[in-house]
């Protein structure tokens, strides 16, 4: 992956950030979202050292990848950060809005103030004075997102891990909440824990 859509918007902006979410189809744990600003006119192409050429949309990448880049991706970031919304409020205010929530507060988490966002996604509300656009796959078109993509996947999965050694029923370490079979069994079995989201409904299970 390369910086040709930050390179054009690096002549106006001198700090441009990524952003992206995980975890916003599961049936338990929370939505995570990361938010990456790297140096201006940075390249990886430019820094083969830095190991992150190998940077791609998260999905596409192994988890060895992924826990690979993630060192990678905060030595040579300006500024990153991460933050988690639980389950209980996803229930209060529903899925979207927590996802933008969580994506508003990894920015708010930054040690700087980047002057330009860019979201991966088609819908977004800003609680900040930044302005921003939306980039539709854009963990796949832009850097930035992309690592962003990376650091609240990796931070999501470890999340669901530790949540696996306090639920061992329900498996949380191997689909991380996702409505696998394996899942959706240990649910009509145990019922749900507190981890679960409320308001997501299991349609295997004759849940409306």
């Amino acid at each position: 992956m390369n910086t040709d859509y930050e390179w054009p918007l690096w002549q106006n902006c001198l700090m441009l950030c990524g952003v992206d979410e995980a975890g916003r189809g599961p049936l338990a744990g929370p939505v995570v979202a990361a938010a990456v600003v790297f140096p201006r006119w940075f390249r990886p192409g430019d820094h083969p050292e830095s190991g992150l050429d190998r940077l791609d949309d998260s999905k596409k990448l192994s988890p060895e990848e992924r826990e690979e880049l993630v060192p990678l991706i905060k030595a040579h970031a300006e500024a990153w950060g991460v933050a988690v919304v639980e389950a209980e409020t996803i229930d209060e205010i529903n899925i979207l809005q927590a996802s933008m929530l969580a994506m508003n507060r990894a920015v708010e988490s930054l040690s700087l103030t980047p002057d330009y966002l860019l979201i991966d996604g088609n819908r977004f509300r800003s609680q900040l004075p930044v302005p921003y656009e939306t980039v539709v796959k854009g963990d796949a078109k832009v850097f930035s997102i992309a690592a962003a993509s990376v650091l609240a996947k990796t931070h999501r999965d470890e999340l669901m891990k530790k949540h696996g050694d306090t639920w061992p029923a329900y498996g949380f370490e191997r689909h991380f909440g996702y409505p696998t079979g394996e899942h959706i069994e240990a649910i009509r079995i145990h019922g749900r824990c507190p981890l679960h989201r409320r308001s997501f409904r299991v349609r295997q299970l004759g849940e409306k």
